[in-house]
């Protein structure tokens, strides 16, 4: 028998901004809902209050007409919610089993009570939670030792074991290879099948038009449209999360390309990367293809300094260099913007001013290393203000960003540094449409500039849309290079899984 989950009149705020206004969201479990806005709209602070994670809400939260006093991660459990977030490492224990984290309820549970542990019972139980969503692992293998998808599939496992009656999944497909996105749609909509609610928030629209039955969508702390999937366009939806239709996402290319600024020959490191021939000219945009695993984001940080190369040479505007660490090669002009932001990109727990300037903190100190504050709000404010960067002050900490401003801010700060070439992993990765097209535009300002642009992603469309030219990478060689202009995604995809 179906239940329904209702919010309403759900309001929140944090020091200086308004995150929710009387939301109201509801759904029934057996069907699979969209949740999505645009990047600080608002979704992912109305899933946590519904997960426990905040507590300082006003609203209801009602599970068939009956309010549920969801102040607390284990209340919401209690009453059948759980949610799987984007930082999947965070939410499981590396050195514990498989079994031993999707039944750790169950494992603090007995080791308060002082009994001993029946590891047996244990083991059989979680491989017949595996069994029944036909996820073949071993109880026993050390959760480090799996794959992100894996870690996920584990996530959503403990989630069935504890009586689930609606799951949130955020950005779920993020991280994911094309086939492990489709064996995570087969789990989801088994667990549709089985009576489950599932929450799916996600800025890629073409999934979301693929496996849910309903979207809601969310602007600025509102609810502004809520739309049965077979009734709308993803041009709509896009019209309702921007407040305004999307003009073309890609700029147009007018580059002048002049001579080779970065050369690379022969690159290999200890693992993913094999051989490697690249270069890339002033003014040109190239694209590092391949699917996820094929070397793309080892690349970028050979580049940056930060892998160690077994063979090979990176000839930069017609010298070769060393770059034995990434100071090595800031000091050389090259810049990365890194595919995992809040772990290598920006200070999550500085303000958004000490993360724009810190990359170049030279230019922002007076006489004996004292730091011009004066100077540094000054930049930070033009920053914000030209990359149009939502925040309540430049004194506002990352972590309270959304993803898509947190992002901004990651490649906001190399724009104070001037390097000679930028390397984009995963730019959009966790973005909204109009805060791509905000990228997109900064990309082709940056090439206009006379940089080079080196662009790594598995996002297709995207490398088509930005890119002059296109390396494909398959088991960390480059497979195939060809002019964007006279390529598409079917070919490149073809190279990407293999093909030849």
């Amino acid at each position: 028998m179906s239940a329904t989950l209702e919010m309403k009149n759900i309001s929140i705020e944090f020091p200086g901004v308004k995150a929710l206004n009387q939301v109201d969201f509801s759904m029934k479990t057996g069907e699979i809902q969209a949740l999505i806005g645009a990047n600080g709209a608002g979704k992912s602070t109305l899933m946590k209050v519904l997960s426990g994670a905040y507590d300082h809400y006003t609203g209801e939260v009602q599970l068939d007409g009956r309010d549920l006093k969801i102040r607390s991660p284990k209340n919401a459990q209690d009453a059948g919610i759980q949610i799987v977030y984007q930082e999947v490492d965070t939410a499981l224990i590396p050195y514990l089993t498989v079994a031993e984290n999707i039944l750790l309820l169950d494992t603090v549970h007995n080791m308060g009570k002082k009994q001993w542990m029946k590891w047996k019972n244990l083991h059989q139980k979680a491989a017949e939670i595996l069994a029944s969503m036909n996820i073949s692992l071993s109880t026993k293998t050390l959760v480090s030792e799996l794959s992100l998808a894996e870690k996920q599939m584990i996530l959503i496992a403990r989630a069935v074991s504890n009586q689930c009656k609606f799951l949130i999944l955020d950005e779920p497909t993020a991280p994911l290879s094309h086939t492990e996105t489709t064996e995570l749609f087969r789990i989801v909509r088994d667990l549709k099948e089985k009576d489950v609610g599932v929450i799916f928030i996600s800025h890629r629209l073409p999934e979301i038009f693929e496996i849910c039955d309903e979207v809601t969508v969310m602007r600025n702390g509102e609810l502004v449209a809520k739309k049965k999937i077979v009734d709308t366009t993803s041009d709509k939806v896009v019209e309702y999360m921007l407040g305004q239709k999307l003009e073309e996402q890609f700029p147009v290319k007018n580059n002048q390309i002049g001579n080779t600024i970065l050369e690379v020959k022969g690159l290999s490191d200890h693992g993913k990367i094999k051989d490697l021939h690249i270069h890339v000219k002033a003014g040109e945009i190239i694209g590092i293809a391949g699917l996820v695993g094929a070397g793309k984001t080892e690349l970028c940080k050979a580049l940056f300094g930060s892998e160690k190369l077994t063979a090979g040479a990176i000839i930069l505007n017609g010298h070769t260099v060393k770059l034995k660490s990434p100071y090595d090669a800031v000091k050389k002009g090259i810049a990365l913007v890194p595919e995992e932001r809040r772990k290598e990109g920006i200070l999550v727990l500085e303000s958004v001013e000490t993360n724009l300037t810190a990359a170049n903190l030279g230019d922002f100190t007076k006489v004996f290393s004292f730091l011009n504050r004066k100077k540094e709000k000054e930049t930070a404010k033009h920053l914000v203000r030209r990359l149009g960067i939502k925040t309540p002050s430049e004194e506002t900490k990352v972590q309270n960003l959304s993803g898509g401003n947190q992002q901004k801010v990651a490649i906001g700060k190399w724009l104070v540094a001037e390097a000679d070439v930028y390397i984009f992993d995963e730019p959009t990765k966790g973005v909204d449409v109009g805060a791509k097209k905000d990228i997109f535009e900064l990309i082709n300002e940056l090439a206009h500039r006379g940089k080079a642009i080196i662009y790594a992603s598995s996002e297709l469309s995207e490398i088509i849309g930005i890119t002059d030219r296109v390396y494909v990478l398959y088991d960390g060689r480059s497979v195939k290079e060809v002019e964007t202009s006279l390529t598409n995604e079917e070919e490149l995809l073809f190279y990407s899984t293999g093909g030849r």
